[in-house]
């Protein structure tokens, strides 16, 4: 079956052989060899050497995730946006609090580079910068190292929605500074949806320690803590961890250069 939309998407046999497998306790020794060996691999695909959790969550619990953990009530926050998820983040943020400076530009265009510059030199106060990787929307793909470039000339958080990007094209989190990553299961990792991926910085864990907004579910601190014991603080959605530890062993075997080349295509 070929679905022609952006996700969920197909999944391969294997995850769905691997999904069939019978429930075990998320609190043992088999999970945790589980968890262990997918946090490890997404690290190897997200290109980064900081910290990723696995969220029981859609990609939206993610980037809500990336917002509370990060900020409080009343900081400013920029908004680069050229699509519907990108607006998305803004709401979000506003939702919770934050002081928002949309930087709207035309859906299916290039963001201006110039522009964020000059937004983020007129307000010495603008915390954090929200950007999306690839909109799913339009199916732009935002040019998210050069944003990244202007970002970090600033020392601005960078907060990244690449929920229909990571695992399909290059996003090398550490190289280009991105503080929160998202992605989301049901896109490039081939399996269902109920899993959303956060990588976070130590620029981020230092924001982190300050943010003021609430959070319970989404607290980072508490997932940084069981994953330590090899486990997550809620009931995790175990079969999609079965197929996703079963499909990261496929891209890590395909290599993740001949992926981004055969999306590329």
């Amino acid at each position: 079956m070929h679905l022609r939309i952006p996700g969920p998407t197909p999944c391969p046999p294997q995850a769905l052989q691997a999904m069939g497998r019978q429930m075990i306790n998320h609190r043992g020794g088999e999970f945790v060899r589980i968890l262990n060996s997918t946090t490890e691999k997404l690290k190897q695909v997200f290109q980064t050497k900081g910290d990723v959790f696995l969220l029981t969550a859609s990609g939206t619990g993610g980037m809500e995730a990336a917002i509370v953990n990060t900020l409080s009530p009343g900081d400013k926050v920029l908004s680069i946006s050229n699509g519907a998820f990108g607006e998305r983040f803004a709401d979000i943020a506003e939702g919770f609090g934050a002081e928002v400076i949309r930087l709207n530009f035309e859906w299916g265009k290039p963001v201006d580079l110039d522009v964020i510059a000059k937004a983020l030199r007129a307000d010495g106060d603008i915390k954090a910068v929200l950007a999306t990787h690839n909109e799913t929307s339009t199916g732009m793909t935002n040019r998210l190292g050069d944003i990244s470039a202007v970002v970090k000339k600033f020392d601005k958080l960078l907060l990244v929605d690449a929920i229909s990007s990571l695992g399909c094209i290059n996003l090398p989190v550490d190289a280009w500074h991105c503080d929160i990553v998202v992605t989301g299961s049901q896109k490039g990792w081939m399996v269902p949806p109920g899993l959303a991926m956060v990588s976070i910085s130590e620029k981020a864990w230092q924001a982190h320690a300050q943010a003021k907004m609430p959070r319970y579910y989404w607290d980072f601190s508490k997932a940084k803590d069981f994953l330590q014991k090899g486990q997550t603080p809620w009931t995790p959605a175990i079969s999609i961890f079965y197929a996703l530890d079963t499909t990261l062993d496929l891209m890590l075997s395909e290599g993740l250069d001949n992926i981004f080349t055969r999306h590329a295509r």
